[in-house]
């Protein structure tokens, strides 16, 4: 037997005011799994949508030039 198989088994069990509370749990446990991944705080993320502006500096700017 499975383990989603045994978690619904002792389920059947419970009284419906139980069962409410098995459910109120596993939505918060689903809630806790869904949050936000710290990749999705990435700076390519921070920066979406920037890529239309314009820049302050040109090609020139970036180019070294030694003497």
């Amino acid at each position: 037997m499975s383990l989603e198989e045994k978690i619904i088994e002792q389920v059947h069990k419970l009284p419906d005011y139980k069962k409410a509370e098995v459910l109120d749990f596993v939505e918060y446990l689903r809630s806790k799994t869904e949050e936000k991944d710290w990749s999705e705080l990435s700076l390519s993320s921070s920066m979406r949508g920037m890529e239309d502006e314009k820049s302050p500096y040109s090609l020139a700017d970036m180019k070294e030039t030694f003497s």
